[in-house]
């Protein structure tokens, strides 16, 4: 098992839910970080209530790659290297391709997808150099499995599995390995981009009770469990489902 004490991890999408718990998870284990995200007063609330050194901030959109460019300078300029990064950012509209919402679905292609490719190419000319990487990328179980009114989300996640797949075959003789983290229904704030106020209401209630939704701390558990493989070895995916969830 690897330490994860003094490992230098970039988390994109950690002002609340996942990226927040594995932020907090890996700074009790020691790990220095870089947090990034949309939200500056909730960064700047996370690093308050994690209180130690090591650990940095700054605001960032996922979909503009100077600024999440900005946030891989930083780690190099505070740390000199970068053990990991995790992208996390995510959104999940929801509605049958029928409604034709044009603005919805690009605004997922250019955060779910563009933005996992926006934090691998700021970070890839750095992994070659130091040949001993790990990318971690939130999918979903929508990455496995298709259901009806997230066709778009669907495909979203689906193409997450396929960049982070060919991202490992590429590189792996460059020491670079890569990992997709597959949550079902999670209560975090994800579900308040649904979009569809009755559908946010019902999964907010589920997302709350034992069986049927999981904790944000759950996932970071798994990135943890990532993290702690040592460099031989490469998981691939974690595919972590409510234990009542029926897809």
């Amino acid at each position: 098992m690897a330490e994860i004490k003094n490992k230098v991890v970039v988390i994109i999408g950690a002002s609340s839910g996942i990226g927040e718990a594995t932020a907090k998870k890996l700074a009790s284990k020691g790990a220095k970080l870089v947090v990034a995200a949309r939200r500056e007063e909730k960064l700047r609330e996370l690093v308050t209530s994690i209180n130690q050194e090591n650990i940095y901030f700054k605001k960032a959109d996922v979909t503009k790659r100077e600024e999440i460019q900005a946030v891989i300078d930083l780690a190099m300029e505070k740390f000199g290297r970068i053990d990991a990064i995790f992208n996390n950012a995510g959104i999940m509209p929801q509605g049958n391709l029928s409604a034709l919402e044009f603005d919805k679905w690009q605004q997922m292609l250019d955060t779910n997808i563009m933005g996992v490719l926006n934090g691998i190419g700021a970070v890839l000319p750095i992994m070659k150099q130091q040949q001993d990487w790990l990318i971690i990328s939130t999918d979903s179980v929508a990455g496995h499995v298709v259901y009806p009114g997230s066709a778009v989300y669907n495909g979203t996640k689906f193409a997450v599995r396929a960049i982070m797949e060919g991202l490992r075959q590429e590189e792996r003789e460059n020491g670079i390995r890569s990992t997709i983290i597959s949550p079902g229904l999670v209560d975090t704030e994800l579900v308040n981009t649904v979009g569809i106020k009755d559908l946010e209401e019902t999964l907010k209630q589920s997302a709350k009770e034992e069986g049927l939704g999981l904790r944000a701390e759950d996932i970071a558990n798994a990135v943890v469990y990532a993290l702690e493989q040592p460099k031989g070895v490469a998981i691939s995916e974690v595919l972590i489902r409510p234990s009542k969830q029926p897809v």
